[in-house]
């Protein structure tokens, strides 16, 4: 028997559970399926940092706030910034933005992922959105005008259209054949929290270093403000030694790292190490298909973006449909998918070129190049309009923004 809907989001990560979401209500008959549970967790406010944490914008604040998913972030945790430090371990080059420079409260909130995966889950259970648990995908061909998905399981779905939602690795991407451009970023990311004996003082801080740049991202418990989530860039022969410390010289390698900025590191919880990949789909759309988020594209972690591009993502295609919708146009048709393309896919391609040209920059070693990231990071911190539009941008407080996203 084959369960049929209008709209088949495959993967209920962050950016498909968003994506629901935002067609709730629509009259379209939508099915949100995962190869994991979908149940949400009790939340232990005592219970260790997650490893994996997002930089949250304010224009992913207010998408994840129009659809009722942010309440339950902030009941259960997330930690705001108000400031940016970046500073080059080579030199004496150096850049703070701050949220004051445009009369903003924060600059943005690091929040575990899991935390936000958890607010999102519960909205879904809360509205009629149809939920497909721990339904892997095995096969998917054309049938008709529709996509015919066949589950490990056995069971067979059934859309005129599919939005690819599940990941860098994506299997509908995959299976379906949609290309990519790639490469290999010859960087691992060690990702943990630590704890350090000065406060972080709401700033997002990061240095770079000669292997990589270096991340402390501010995390707030039970009112203490000395933790921070780290994401550390370095060679993969440099990072499996950094993996193979025990805890006490780990710390002490990274207080050297970080220069001593926040004092002492005093502990580390358990350590993550993740190659770093970029990838790119040539198109995101096809008939009766999108990509959104990291199964579209994956990008650099030093600027905590890949998350909000996903969000972008995810509430202009909602945007695009529901607007199609509205003027009895067939969803599934490309000319109607590319309209979501052709919003997302230059502000994506932009992010990701100036990501790489920046860490690009900040590794190259001959003197001039030292002398030119010096010179310029300099030059740049004493330009407040200049820092200002990036702060802007970066609080997606300008741009093409869908209206989920809109102040």
């Amino acid at each position: 028997m084959e369960m049929r809907a209008d709209v088949l989001i495959v993967g209920a990560g962050m950016v498909g559970s968003a994506l629901a979401l935002a067609l709730q209500g629509s009259g379209l008959e939508v099915l949100l399926l995962d190869g994991g549970s979908l149940s949400v967790k009790p939340f232990d406010d005592q219970a260790p940092f997650e490893p994996r944490v997002s930089a949250l914008s304010a224009a992913s604040q207010r998408i994840l706030g129009r659809l009722g998913a942010w309440d339950g972030i902030a009941r259960r945790r997330s930690s705001p910034y108000c400031d940016m430090q970046v500073w080059d371990g080579s030199g004496t080059g150096q850049i703070h933005f701050s949220a004051s420079s445009v009369h903003a409260e924060v600059l943005g909130h690091i929040v575990e992922n899991r935390v936000v995966q958890d607010a999102l889950l519960e909205r879904l259970h809360e509205c009629d959105i149809g939920l497909l648990a721990n339904a892997r995908l095995e096969q998917m061909r054309r049938s008709g005008d529709d996509w015919l998905l066949t589950l490990a399981d056995g069971r067979q779905l059934r859309a005129p259209l599919v939005i690819a939602a599940d990941g860098a690795n994506s299997a509908v991407r995959r299976l379906t054949g949609c290309t990519t451009r790639e490469w290999d970023y010859l960087h691992h990311a060690i990702v943990t929290s630590v704890r350090s004996s000065q406060p972080h003082q709401l700033t997002a801080w990061q240095r770079f270093t000669d292997t990589g740049p270096l991340a402390f991202l501010p995390l707030v418990r039970d009112g203490q403000h000395d933790w921070c989530s780290i994401v550390w860039s370095t060679t993969p022969s440099e990072a499996e030694r950094l993996m193979a410390l025990d805890d006490e010289s780990f710390c002490a390698e990274l207080e050297r790292a970080f220069e001593g900025r926040l004092g002492s590191v005093i502990s580390a919880d358990p350590r993550l190490c993740v190659p770093l990949r970029q990838r790119h789909a040539k198109r995101y759309v096809a008939e009766g298909l999108a990509l959104i988020g990291d199964a579209a594209h994956t990008i650099h972690p030093l600027a905590g973006q890949g998350v909000n591009l996903g969000f972008l993502d995810a509430a202009v295609l909602a945007e695009v449909l529901l607007q199609a919708a509205s003027r009895g146009e067939r969803l599934a048709e490309v000319k109607v998918l590319s309209r979501f393309e052709r919003r997302r896919m230059p502000h994506n391609l932009a992010l990701m070129a100036a990501m790489e040209g920046f860490e690009r920059l900040f590794q190259a070693d001959p003197l001039p190049m030292r002398w030119l990231r010096n010179t310029g990071l300099k030059v740049i911190d004493q330009m407040p309009e200049a820092k200002a539009l990036f702060v802007r941008q970066a609080l997606g407080l300008s741009g093409d923004l869908p209206e989920l996203a809109r102040a």
